[in-house]
């Protein structure tokens, strides 16, 4: 089983995870503080550790970057490009700007000529990033049991191995994988969390997922 190494201290970090700890896998989590993970640390179980982003980056065999977007860039440069050099990369963050939304619409700080995800991609060249989990709220990224069936979930990335593999964590978390291409395609993926949010914000609940039809 792959060891994951999940950058990051917030609810999408620890329902991943928990999600990976389930499935037999090895988790180190990363963050500033360390310690700020010892509560959850204490509950995870012997396949689980922490550390700094450094070390749970250079720890594992699959990354998951969970943290907010304004924050991503630095947690990148602080987990270091030779640490995630050749891995797999799960890029679940979006440019959200810390401002209030309009009418239930999401600031981003990016345009739709450049996503975030790209920028990581440049202060890690070596990593093989995968735009996943972005469109969807934490509560149902694992087993999403919706009324309409499975949900789609919309990944992109210049690796078509580092997309199979996610693909495949993605069937086991019980999604359908739409594979939208290289990494440019992250500047699509990552507005559709604006969408998600608005039937949230206007006070419609936060139980609705996205999906495809063909």
């Amino acid at each position: 089983m792959q060891r994951i190494g999940v950058l990051g201290t917030g609810s999408v970090g620890t329902v991943l995870s928990n999600a990976f700890l389930e499935r037999g896998h090895e988790v180190v989590r990363g963050s500033r503080d360390p310690a700020k993970l010892a509560g959850w640390l204490a509950a995870a179980g012997p396949r689980a550790k922490t550390g700094t982003f450094a070390e749970a980056a250079g720890a594992a065999d699959l990354v998951v970057l969970a943290v907010k977007g304004e924050a991503a860039e630095q947690v990148v440069d602080l987990a270091g490009s030779d640490a995630l050099a050749g891995k797999v990369v799960i890029d679940t963050t979006n440019p959200i700007a810390a401002v209030p939304p309009t009418n239930g619409v999401l600031h981003y700080f990016t345009t739709f000529e450049e996503s975030l995800m790209e920028r990581l991609q440049r202060r890690a060249p070596g990593a093989r990033f995968v735009k996943a989990f972005s469109i969807v709220g934490n509560a149902l990224m694992v087993d999403p049991k919706l009324p309409g069936g499975p949900p789609t979930m919309f990944i992109c990335g210049d690796d078509d191995a580092a997309k199979a593999d996610v693909r495949g964590i993605l069937d086991r978390f019980g999604w359908i994988t739409e594979d939208c291409g290289g990494g440019e395609a992250a500047r699509a993926i990552e507005p559709l969390c604006i969408l998600w949010c608005i039937p949230g914000f206007r006070g419609q609940g936060w139980t609705h997922a996205l999906r495809l039809l063909r």
